[in-house]
């Protein structure tokens, strides 16, 4: 009976961390970081986008610095860049949700690891994604906050990973920093916005809180 019991305790323990995770997740993301700038010219557009689960940074290629365009694949026609960022293993061996194995996802979740940036392109604006207005400010910032998260080499060149891209549209490079339960692809694009003085959450996991805050 004391043994049952003390089992019972256990799962009970190990089933309080992830609802501990997810109400402190709640509220951390409807804590609202007011932008810095209320009046000013915000006559600069970027996009936040996602799958359902992921956020991506969206750019206007004319408002994209030439320092963080530069070494980026790219041809003539297309016109958007988005800019995700993530745990390199799951990127790659997850390119769909019907490819995710638990051992992918404790790996991204628990495990430190290196990351990638993920750059896809677009000839077009897509419908659903979100615009957010900037300032000529703002926007610098976005730009600084992109190209310090690539990973460069001793040539100061971001270092791509070939044929790794899902279609032809879209490639991976290198980045700086390491994955967990804390630090999720949406806390980085969420941490971009503040650094950049945008709206934004004090923290956040999730893609729908961030983007409430911006329709």
């Amino acid at each position: 009976m004391k043994l049952i019991k003390r089992i019972f305790k256990w799962i009970v323990y190990i089933l309080l961390i992830p609802f501990t995770y997810l109400i402190i997740s709640l509220i951390l993301s409807y804590i609202t970081i007011d932008r810095k700038e209320q009046q000013a010219d915000f006559s600069k557009s970027i996009y936040l986008s996602t799958n359902g689960v992921h956020l991506d940074i969206v750019i206007p290629k004319e408002n994209l610095d030439s320092l963080v365009l530069k070494d980026l694949k790219h041809f003539e026609p297309e016109a958007y860049f988005s800019f995700g960022w993530g745990d390199e293993n799951f990127y790659i061996n997850t390119p769909t949700w019907n490819d995710l194995t638990v051992k992918n996802a404790f790996s991204a979740l628990i495990l430190k690891s290196s990351t990638l940036m993920h750059v896809t392109r677009y000839k077009e604006k897509r419908s659903n994604w979100i615009e957010v207005k900037v300032n000529a400010s703002e926007l610098k910032k976005v730009n600084a906050y992109l190209l310090n998260t690539f990973e460069t080499n001793k040539d100061g060149q971001k270092i791509t990973l070939n044929n790794k891209g899902y279609t032809s549209k879209d490639d991976f490079y290198k980045a700086k920093g390491s994955y967990s339960c804390i630090n999720t692809c949406n806390s980085w694009v969420n941490n971009g916005f503040k650094e950049a003085g945008l709206k934004a959450c004090l923290w956040t996991p999730f893609d729908f809180v961030l983007l409430k805050k911006h329709q």
